[in-house]
C-alpha cells in the first residue's frame, strides 16, 4: 500500500505578527478576466521580495517578465520605476501588518493590456527539510501567449477552433496528402500553385491556432525553471 505524504503543517505568526523565519508562504495567482480558471500556487519563504514574487509568478506562468509591472496593495504601489511606483525591493516581511494569512495584493503586468492577477496568501506552513524554496505545487489552465493582446484577444483567437476554417482545414490537407501519397502526384502538386497555396495557408492557420491556445501548464517544468534561478534572472529586467 503506497503511503500517502503527510502534508506541511500551518504555522501561526507571533503575537507581534512577524511570521516565523521558518515557515514559508502559500501564494495563489489567478489570472483575472479569463474563464476557464488560470492559475498558479507556489510556495515561497517571507523573505521573498516583490520583485522576486514578480519572478516566480513570470516562471510559473510561462512568460518571459520583459514588460512593465506593478503589485497593488491597497493605496500602495510597488513595481517599475517607470510606472513612478515605489521599490518593488520590499520584502513580504517588511509588509507583515499587512500581509496576513488571506491577504490579497494585484498584480498587473503589460500595462498597455494589461494582465491582471489576483494573489492571495492561502496559507503559512512549516519548511521541509531537504526542499529547495521557491516551489510550485499546483496550477490549472493553458498559460496566453504573451503579446496575444490581452484577456479579449486571447478568448477571441482560442474560440477560432470553433470557426468553419477550423473544421475545413484538416480536410484540405488530408486531401494534398491523398494526393501526395495514394495517388503519387507530388510532381503535379508542385506545379499546381492553387494547390499548394492552400495547403500552405492550412498548416499557417492551424499553427496559429494552436499557438493561441497557449501553453499547457506543467509543474515539473515550472519547478526545473525555479531550481535553475530563471525567477531571479527575469527580476532584473524590468525595474
Amino acid at each position: 500500500m503506497k503511503r500517502r505524504l503527510k502534508p506541511p503543517a500551518a504555522v501561526a505568526p507571533s503575537s507581534d505578527g512577524v511570521v516565523n523565519a521558518n515557515a514559508v508562504l502559500q501564494v495563489k495567482a489567478c489570472l483575472v478576466g479569463i474563464s476557464p480558471m488560470v492559475w498558479r500556487r507556489v510556495l515561497a519563504p517571507p523573505s521573498f521580495a516583490l520583485r522576486e514574487l514578480h519572478g516566480v509568478i513570470e516562471v510559473a506562468m510561462g512568460w518571459d517578465g520583459i514588460q512593465l509591472y506593478v503589485f497593488r496593495l491597497r493605496a500602495a504601489r510597488y513595481g517599475s520605476r517607470e510606472l513612478s511606483a515605489s521599490s518593488p525591493d520590499v520584502t513580504l516581511t517588511d509588509l507583515r501588518m499587512r500581509f496576513h494569512k488571506g491577504a490579497r495584493l494585484i498584480y498587473e503586468y503589460d500595462l498597455n493590456i494589461p494582465w491582471h492577477y489576483d494573489v492571495r496568501i492561502k496559507d503559512r506552513l512549516e519548511q521541509e527539510a531537504r526542499k529547495t524554496y521557491p516551489v510550485c505545487t499546483g496550477g490549472d489552465g493553458a498559460c496566453p501567449p504573451e503579446d496575444c493582446g490581452g484577456p479579449e484577444s486571447f478568448k477571441d483567437h482560442r474560440n477560432n477552433w470553433l470557426s468553419f476554417e477550423a473544421f475545413e482545414d484538416p480536410n484540405t490537407m488530408v486531401e494534398v496528402l491523398q494526393g501526395v501519397v495514394q495517388k503519387d502526384e507530388s510532381e503535379k502538386l508542385a506545379l499546381d500553385q492553387e494547390t499548394s497555396w492552400r495547403s500552405e495557408d492550412a498548416v499557417e492557420r492551424v499553427w496559429a491556432r494552436e499557438e493561441a491556445q497557449g501553453q499547457p501548464f506543467s509543474r515539473r517544468d515550472v519547478n526545473t525553471r525555479l531550481r535553475s534561478d530563471e525567477h531571479h534572472t527575469l527580476v532584473h529586467q524590468q525595474w
